[in-house]
């Protein structure tokens, strides 16, 4: 699956509409979670997304050090409840890690990760650096990959 890296500037009014509305269905409506989306850091992300047939299937926001976190940072990760258990949300996940190391210099990524994909994250070389925390009403942890632990 073909995944596009794109500055906030750069996404066409269709690809921001339809990056709010998968984030929507799934964040606020599937978790049935009341909060606010827009919370002023998609101007400054590098916005992960993969398409099928013209709409979008996957996302993934990627932050700068500063920006959410003391570290290069990934949240908004989210595939469309169609295409789970494809590996997609395996590929998304790999796609912005190479991005932010590759690309941007990042020796340590940050994720703020709901509990029940603790192994999901673990399986992709994040750990456990917090205590579970109550984010927007979810069960979270603070993970962390680190690139001196793993292979390039």
């Amino acid at each position: 699956m073909p995944f596009v890296f794109k500055a906030f500037q750069e996404l066409t009014v269709d690809e921001l509409y339809d990056i709010l509305q998968l984030r929507s269905e799934i964040f606020v409506v599937e978790q049935t979670c009341i909060y606010n989306d827009l919370d002023g850091f998609d101007k400054e992300a590098v916005h992960l997304l993969s398409k099928k047939e013209g709409r979008i299937i996957a996302y993934a926001r990627l932050l700068k050090p500063g920006t959410r976190f003391a570290n290069f940072s990934i949240g908004r990760v989210v595939v469309k409840e169609s295409e789970r258990g494809t590996g997609l949300g395996i590929e998304l996940m790999n796609a912005a890690k190479n991005y932010i190391i590759n690309e941007l210099g990042a020796t340590k990524i940050k994720i703020s990760a709901q509990s029940y994909l603790q192994r999901f994250y673990e399986n992709l070389g994040f750990h456990i650096v917090t205590e579970i925390y109550l984010e927007d009403g979810i069960p979270h942890y603070g993970m962390v990959f680190e690139v001196n632990n793993h292979v390039r």
